[in-house]
C-alpha cells in the first residue's frame, strides 16, 4: 500500500486535455525540447577540476549525452531501469501483468522510482570514483548538478512522449548523431583550433576536407581512409533505409464500408529500435563502468584495462569483459597494416552479444509495451477492421497474429542486432550503431509526422487512426 501511495505521487509532466494533440502543438514542443537539450550538453558542470569521462566520447553518443555538461548522466539511469526492470518482469522474478491499464501503470511507476535511484546513484558513482573530478569543496554542489540534469533528462523525456513526436530517449540520440555526422564531415578546425583549410600540413578534422587535403598532398592512404569511412556510412545507410522498408502486410477489411480494405503492416524490425539501443546502452555502460573502476582502483578489473583513448585494450596484463562485448574498425586496421587475428575473435563476440540480447529486449519489450498479439487484436477490432474470411472474434484474429509478431520479433531483433554490430566493425564516421539508430529514428519520426499531418488535413481520419 505505501509503495502504491508512493507511485500515484511521482512527480510528473502532466499530458494534454485533448485526446489527439495538432501538428504544431506536438511540432512546437519537440523542436524546444532539442533545443533545451544542446543548451543543457554545453553548460560545464561548475566546480568540476577534471573530466575523465572525456575518453569515452565514443559512447557518448549512445548515452545521449556530453560528458562534462550538466546532462553527463544523459538516457544511461531510463535505460538502465528499463533493461533491470524488464529482465524482472520478463524472468517472473516481479509479478506484473502488463495487459492490463492498472498494471501498465504500476509498471511506468517502478520505472520511474528507478529511474530516479539511478541519478542518484550514477551521480555519485561518477563523482567518487573519479570520472568527474570535482575541485576541493565542490563534491557535493557537482553530484547535485548531475541530478539536475538526470532529472531534467527524464521529464524532457516524458515531455516529448506526451507532447511532441515519438520519445525523448530516441530524439536526445538522433539528435547527437545529427551533430556528431556534421562534426565529423565538415569540421574544419584542427585540435588546436587553428583553421586548417590552407592545406598546410596539419591533418584536417573532417573527413570531406582530409579527404581534399589528402589528393592535394599526395598522401594516399589518408585519402583510402577518408574515402573508406565516407562510402561506408552511406551504405550503411542506404542498407538500413532498405531493411527498414521490409514488413508483412496482413490484409484487412472495413466492415463498416463493404468492400473497403487496408493492409496492416507489421515490420521485420517489429520491435523498432528500442532493442538495440537497450543492447547499444548496456555494451556502453560495461565500457563506461569499466573505465571508472580501473580509475577508482588503479589497475585493470574483470571489466578489463582501456587505453587512453577509451577503447578496451587485450594485452598481457588485462583482456576483460569489456574488450570481447566492444568492436575496433577493422577496415581502418586493415588498411593501416595494424590487423591482428584477436580483434577478429573480438568482432565474433561483438556480433553474438549484441544479437542475442536484441532478440531478449525485442522479446521483453513487446510482450510489456503492448505490441503483442493480444492487444493489435484488440486494437483491430476497437477500429472496425477484421481479417476477410474469418469471423469477427477477437480470439480468431489473436491466433492468427500470433503466426507472425513473435517469429517477427525474434528475427527482427536478432537482424537488427547483427546489423548494428556488423556496421560498427566496417567502421564509419560515428559508430555503425549510432547511424543504425538514427535512421531508424528519423524513420519513426517521418512516419509520425506524416501520419499527424495526415489527420490535421483529413480530420474524418482521426476516428478511423484511432
Amino acid at each position: 500500500m505505501a509503495l502504491t501511495n508512493i507511485l500515484r505521487n511521482l512527480p510528473e509532466v502532466e499530458g494534454p486535455v485533448e485526446k489527439k494533440l495538432s501538428f504544431n502543438v506536438k511540432l512546437k514542443w519537440t523542436l524546444l525540447v532539442i533545443v533545451t537539450f544542446f543548451i543543457l550538453s554545453e553548460i560545464t558542470l561548475y566546480g568540476m577540476s577534471f573530466n575523465a569521462l572525456e575518453q569515452f566520447k565514443a559512447i557518448a553518443v549512445i548515452l545521449g549525452t556530453n560528458f562534462g555538461s550538466i546532462i553527463s548522466l544523459g538516457i544511461g539511469p531510463i535505460v538502465m531501469a528499463s533493461i533491470i526492470l524488464q529482465l524482472l518482469v520478463g524472468s517472473k522474478i516481479i509479478e506484473i501483468d502488463t495487459s492490463t491499464a492498472e498494471g501498465k501503470r504500476y509498471f511506468q511507476g517502478i520505472q520511474k522510482l528507478m529511474v530516479f535511484f539511478f541519478i542518484i546513484f550514477e551521480a555519485v558513482i561518477y563523482v567518487m570514483m573519479g570520472g568527474i573530478q570535482a575541485a576541493p569543496g565542490y563534491t557535493l554542489l557537482v553530484i547535485f548538478q548531475l541530478i539536475l540534469g538526470g532529472l531534467a533528462i527524464v521529464f524532457m523525456d516524458e515531455l516529448v512522449t506526451k507532447w511532441g513526436f515519438g520519445s525523448g530517449v530516441s530524439l536526445f540520440i538522433v539528435a547527437g548523431v545529427a551533430k556528431q555526422i556534421f562534426i565529423q564531415l565538415f569540421q574544419f578546425l584542427g585540435p588546436q583550433g587553428n583553421c586548417l583549410l590552407d592545406f598546410s600540413g596539419t591533418a584536417c578534422t573532417g573527413k570531406v576536407l582530409i579527404l581534399i587535403q589528402s589528393i592535394i598532398q599526395q598522401n594516399p592512404t589518408q585519402a583510402l581512409l577518408a574515402l573508406a569511412v565516407i562510402i561506408i556510412t552511406a551504405l550503411i545507410f542506404l542498407g538500413v533505409v532498405w531493411a527498414q522498408s521490409l514488413k508483412v502486410e496482413i490484409p484487412l477489411t472495413y466492415d463498416r464500408l463493404r468492400g473497403y480494405g487496408i493492409k496492416w503492416p507489421l515490420a521485420f524490425f517489429y520491435a523498432s529500435v528500442i532493442p538495440v539501443i537497450l543492447t547499444a546502452a548496456l555494451v556502453a555502460n560495461i565500457s563506461l563502468f569499466g573505465g571508472l573502476a580501473e580509475n577508482w582502483a588503479g589497475h585493470p578489473t574483470f571489466l578489463g584495462g582501456f587505453d587512453d583513448n577509451g577503447q578496451p585494450r587485450c594485452d598481457d596484463e588485462s583482456c576483460g569483459f569489456a574488450f570481447w562485448t566492444s568492436s575496433r574498425n577493422i577496415v581502418d586496421m586493415v588498411i593501416r597494416g595494424s590487423y591482428r587475428n584477436i580483434y577478429l575473435f573480438q568482432g565474433i563476440t561483438h556480433i553474438l552479444v549484441y544479437m542475442i540480447f536484441s532478440t531478449i529486449f525485442a522479446v521483453f519489450w513487446v510482450k510489456t509495451s503492448g505490441m503483442d498479439a493480444s492487444a493489435q487484436a484488440h486494437n483491430i477490432m476497437s477500429s472496425g477492421l477484421q481479417i476477410p474470411g474469418f469471423r469477427k472474434d477477437e480470439r480468431i484474429l489473436e491466433s492468427v497474429l500470433n503466426r507472425y509478431i513473435m517469429p517477427l520479433t525474434i528475427m527482427g531483433g536478432a537482424a537488427i542486432g547483427l546489423l548494428a554490430a556488423t556496421a560498427d566493425l566496417l567502421g564509419a564516421i560515428v559508430s555503425g550503431t549510432s547511424i543504425l539508430l538514427a535512421v531508424m529514428i528519423i524513420y519513426q519520426f517521418y512516419q509520425n509526422i506524416a501520419q499527424q499531418h495526415a489527420v490535421d488535413m483529413h480530420p474524418a481520419m482521426k476516428k478511423f487512426m484511432g
